[in-house]
């Protein structure tokens, strides 16, 4: 047996002692990685610097997005995991009807390298929350993050329950041999497609957080500084090696000299004139990314930076002027520090430009246009949308965030990641009274039987307890006072000549009360 399948083995029989699905027991290990996230920053920071050259301010926006989230489901886990009345029909109205969310067993988390502990870590909070077993595969590219969990994780949390795995193809290849209940991957869409041929031989859901070209759209209606600094920021935080930086600008062509040179002026103040020796810059992962991006240059014209150097894995903040469609920058993710402009004639064609091309992660739309941007959101599709800001909407636990497309399926963060990890399962208790009711479903089916059936079943109700208790109160005195005259209107339907329409409401009414 492997080690994988060992891992695994041990986490399904921890899962079935049932021990993790107590509120207290999850509350306790998602305190425990909150403590483990606060004790050991020293070692996450040098992990991160090592692997990206992040500083240590860099890391510690990483870990207190954690933090966040961690407090939130501490916070309100009892609430997400409590009962969830839903509405009710007229045939229900005295049952009790509600959601029950329950574990689905085991989950793979298996994460990416850019922001290793971010999406490593924040699916496991969502696994854990759910009362699940976790194995946690952190990626073997940012290898020095990858031994900090393995050595540091399990003093902190469950070993059995939540183990970690670490190595490269050959090992995500026996887990992915394993049976799980769900398998969550952050990373790309080659690999994706792997992990799903991988969970359909065991019918097995999956979570994708991918990536893809994210537009950033700039209108001429808008405060080009401030625009062209949160862009800035957002395309070359982490040396542009972010899922949802904003991968290409649209803007109008007038204006592309101005959005360089306001770039320009941000890169020199975030970075200073020599970003290479800036410790808030970092660089790109290793060698065959740096060669990757140095590759998708050819054809385009650099008109901002451009600075490289190999032995380091260094490329300098760079901008790429009158871009072409086709270019080579075009046809993939760029997933580091190049920034292509392309030029538009107008909204319309940005919107037409952008619909033309895979969903992306994230669309961005800089302007002071209300209407323009409602108007985006409803003509095109992505994951997220940011107006005038970049990257954001990830710290923000009361948005799901995930994909659709060729950018991912699925979402978590706060109570989102709780769901996406859980079995929602509905409910329906009944009592073995009222049988007389019940009358109106069982053959043999007459036309009264099935015009009450209609009533009951198209009729919907959302009260309280309060609003039951009236509504029932109000029942009792109608067939109370249906008692009184049913003789009356028998006595019309048998004796009297009454349109067909009435005659068949009374009939329905009458039979209501004999059952």
């Amino acid at each position: 047996m492997s080690r994988e399948q060992k891992a695994v083995d041990r986490a399904r029989k921890a899962f079935l002692t049932g021990r993790s699905k107590s509120l207290e027991y999850r509350i306790t290990q998602l305190k425990n990685l909150l403590r483990f996230v606060r004790e050991r920053q020293n070692e996450i920071t040098e992990g991160l610097k090592k692997d990206l050259g992040r500083s240590e301010g860099g890391t510690l926006y990483e870990t207190l997005g954690l933090e966040s989230e961690i407090n939130l489901a501490v916070k309100y886990l009892k609430e997400w995991a409590a009962p969830r009345p839903v509405s009710k029909s007229m045939m229900t109205i005295s049952d009790q009807v509600y959601i029950q969310p329950e574990p689905l067993g085991v989950v793979l988390v298996i994460g990416a390298w850019n922001y290793p502990w971010a999406v490593t870590i924040g699916p496991l909070i969502g696994a854990i929350a759910a009362g699940n077993a976790a194995v946690i595969k952190p990626s073997e590219v940012s290898s020095h993050t990858s031994k900090v969990m393995e050595d540091f994780l399990p003093l902190y949390l469950d070993k059995e329950l939540y183990p970690v795995v670490t190595g490269g193809l050959t090992e995500t290849q026996e887990l992915l041999k394993q049976r799980f209940d769900h398998i969550f991957y952050t990373g790309n869409g080659t690999v994706a497609k792997i992990i799903m041929e991988a969970a359909a031989k065991h019918l097995t859901p999956t979570t994708l957080e991918l990536g893809g070209k994210s537009p950033c759209y700039i209108d001429n209606n808008c405060d080009l500084a401030i625009a062209c600094r949160r862009i800035a920021w957002g395309k070359y935080s982490n040396c542009g090696q972010t899922c949802i930086a904003p991968d290409y600008i649209l803007c109008d062509p007038s204006m592309q000299d101005r959005v360089i040179e306001e770039i320009k002026k941000n890169i020199k103040d975030f970075y200073t004139e020599d970003p290479q020796k800036c410790l808030d810059y970092g660089h790109i992962i290793n060698h065959r990314h740096f060669r990757r991006l140095m590759a998708l240059l050819e054809g385009s014209t650099v008109a901002v930076g451009g600075e490289n150097d190999e032995s380091l894995c260094y490329i300098g903040p760079t901008v790429l002027r009158d871009v072409k469609p086709d270019a080579k920058v075009m046809q993939e993710e760029i997933f580091g520090p190049l920034l292509p402009i392309l030029t538009v004639s107008s909204a319309d064609e940005a919107i037409k430009f952008i619909n033309q091309r895979e969903k992306p992660l994230a669309l961005y739309i800089f302007t002071s246009d209300n209407k323009l941007i409602k108007r985006m959101i409803a003509e095109t599709s992505s994951g997220g949308v940011v107006a005038n800001d970049c990257l954001m909407h990830f710290s923000v636990s009361s948005l799901p965030f995930g994909g659709v497309g060729n950018s991912g399926m699925g979402h978590y963060h706060g109570k989102y990641g709780f769901d996406n990890l859980s079995h929602l399962r509905g409910c329906l208790i009944k009592q073995l009274k009222m049988e007389g009711v019940n009358k109106m479903r069982y053959p043999p089916h007459t036309a009264d039987k099935l015009g009450w059936a209609r009533f009951f079943i198209l009729k919907h109700v959302d009260f309280g307890s309060l609003g039951r208790m009236v509504l029932l109160a109000l029942m009792a005195v109608f067939v109370a006072v249906i008692l009184q005259v049913t003789d009356y209107y028998t006595h019309l339907i048998n004796g009297i000549h009454i349109n067909s329409q009435n005659s068949q409401f009374f009939r329905q009414v009458i039979y209501f009360i004999n059952i």
